[in-house]
This record gives structure tokens, sequence and C-alpha cells, in this order.
């Protein structure tokens, strides 16, 4: 699919990224992945002829392994990674307990876990492979992504529907990025 070879060079090409990539896949947890902002804001920054921006916010590594639940696991995660690099404000999720918090059936991975994510575009992760190529995770795919598409995921189109248009509107995305569009299911 031209838009996962095009999301591959995208990252590949973005030291930045490509050294956190390293530096989370050196944990080696089970499942785990850099999604959301990481991953979206390069892409969008590409789509408006911008360079891609350094991750800004926090970055959001999943992960799923049900045996290891506890909260004090992701905040030794975060440490560690803060370790390697101090700069960046590093948010670890083990998604095996996160489907509690957001009042969801259990995940059975870090993917089904981004089908409960707010928006398509944002449903995406990345992980350094063997090789280093760039494995692309992306439920809804990633046709959203690429043309610019706010749209909410099926978990956001009824009684969450307001935390996605929150979302929409407090992130300032179309005022970041212009050539967005908003498209409702």
């Amino acid at each position: 699919m031209m838009t996962v070879t095009a999301l591959q060079h995208l990252i590949q090409t973005d030291l930045i990224r490509m050294r956190m990539l390293a530096q989370v896949r050196a944990l080696a947890l089970p499942d785990c992945w850099i999604g959301a902002g990481f991953v979206r804001n390069a892409v969008w920054d590409s789509l408006h002829h911008r360079s891609p921006s350094a991750p800004s916010g926090d970055v959001d590594v999943i992960w799923h392994n049900p045996g290891h639940g506890g909260e004090a696991i992701d905040r030794a995660l975060e440490a560690s990674l803060r370790g390697a690099d101090s700069a960046v404000d590093w948010s670890v999720k083990n998604q095996a307990r996160m489907h509690q918090a957001n009042r969801d059936p259990a995940y059975a991975s870090a993917i089904d876990a981004m089908r409960y994510w707010p928006e398509t575009a944002t449903a995406v992760a990345v992980r350094l492979g063997v090789g280093d190529i760039v494995e692309v995770a992306a439920p809804y795919g990633l046709h959203d992504l690429f043309d610019g598409v706010l749209r909410p995921t099926p978990a956001f189109t009824g009684a969450r529907r307001a935390i996605f248009d929150a979302r929409c509107q407090g992130k300032q995305w179309l005022l970041k990025w212009p050539r967005l569009r908003l498209e409702l299911i």
C-alpha cells in the first residue's frame, strides 16, 4: 500500500523520530508502539509542505501485557526513557489496563486498544522492527491521516462524541494545519 510506504519513508528520514523509536525498542516491551501525535503530526506537517516538527506534548508509548498491568511499571518505564532523553515528555501506558479507565471492553492487544482512540487519523502507531524497518499499525487505515481528514472513530460517534469535538477545538488542529478538514460520520 502506497500510504504505508510513504509513512515508513517519512519516519525513516526523520532522525529525531528514528532515535526515539530506537529508545523505545531498547525497552524490549511486548506489543510496543509509539502512536498518536508522534505519527499524525509528522504526516500533517508533510501534507502542509513543512519539515516534520519535533514531537511536542507527550509522546505516547503503548504496549500490551496482561501479566504486568500496574501503573508503577509504566512510571518506571517513563523514568527509563527520560534517562535516555530527558527533553521528551514520555507517556507510557500498558493497554492491558487502560480499558478499565476508559470503560471499554478489555483490549486484546495494543492495536485493538487503538480502535478506542478518538480520531481515525490519531489511531496510528509505528515501531522499529528487525533491520530498523518501520512497522505500521493503523486499525482504521491511513487514508484519513494522509487525506487530512478529522473523523471520529466508531467509539466516539455516540455518547463520547463531545470528547472528539473538544479535542478538535482544544488542540486547534484546523488552525495549525489549515488544509485539514472535518468529516463527521
